[in-house]
């Protein structure tokens, strides 16, 4: 793919779909590069081979019809992906934390990036099953930075996102109750709702929904139209939808139809 920014909207998408065909997937950041063109456009012509059934949406991109839906990147591979969206969302989500709250933190980059914007709110109380994310508040406590925070970390299986699942730590978070959830997600669709590949992934984060006042997943714009393996909860379990506003307004029309709030950070 050379000099393609002038291609139609017709042969852009033929050169998209031979590059899945023969690699099996593409990603969004390398085919704007590639063609010169938004993501914004890759996003739709994506979008538009989707309906087709000549590709399936992945996050970051898209794989030939049939890749395993239990594919699980590891957390190095998906902190690479949309950095920038990951900390808008972070630094919104953050605002709506108070001082002296119990909030849970799930696995994922996102919730990584917003644990960083939480060292310095006070007297919080922090669950999570995320081994990265529990670094980051003792990386401060060593170092003497930060505020006094109290971190509980769940036991459990450690899964490729670094994220302690199954029964150990299920029993742990529904001993147990908070304010405030902020949940990551591998996908969130209108149809499936929030889905992860990982099975003992999806009941962990089903025991955190459960034990939360309320709900606020964190996840960039690209994850939108994206199923995995198993579902976690319909999206009307979800109190609100912290997102970058990278998301297609038919997108965030759809979403709005089936969350109870959508927060686009600015």
């Amino acid at each position: 793919m050379s000099d393609t920014s002038n291609l139609l909207a017709e042969q852009r998408r033929a050169l998209i779909l031979d590059e899945v065909r023969r690699r099996g997937g593409v990603r969004v950041n390398e085919l704007t590069q590639r063609l010169n063109v938004s993501d914004m456009t890759i996003r739709r012509d994506l979008d538009a081979l989707a309906r087709t059934g000549a590709v399936e949406k992945v996050h970051g991109g898209a794989v030939a019809p049939g890749a395993p839906l239990a594919h699980e990147p590891g957390f190095e591979a998906k902190s690479s992906l949309e950095p920038s969206a990951k900390e808008q969302i972070a630094r919104a989500a953050a605002a709506l934390v108070t001082p002296g709250s119990a909030i849970a933190l799930s696995g994922g980059t996102t919730t990584y990036a917003l644990a960083r914007h939480l060292l310095e709110i006070e007297r919080l109380t922090v669950v999570t099953n995320s081994v990265p994310v529990s670094e980051v508040f003792e990386r401060a406590r060593r170092q003497g930075t930060g505020a006094d925070t109290t971190v509980i970390l769940t036991g459990g299986v450690r899964t490729p996102s670094d994220a302690l699942v199954g029964p150990v730590a299920d029993r742990a978070i529904r001993s147990l109750r908070f304010d405030l959830l902020f949940l990551g997600a591998h996908g969130l669709s209108a149809e499936a709702g929030l889905s992860t590949p990982n099975l003992a992934e999806a009941e962990t984060n089903r025991a955190l929904i459960d034990s939360a006042r309320r709900t606020v997943v964190v996840a960039d714009h690209t994850k939108w139209g994206v199923v995995a393996l198993s579902t976690i909860a319909p999206l009307s379990a979800v109190d609100s939808w912290v997102t970058d506003p990278g998301l297609p307004s038919p997108a965030a029309a759809e979403a709005r139809t089936q969350l109870r709030e959508l927060l686009v950070a600015d």
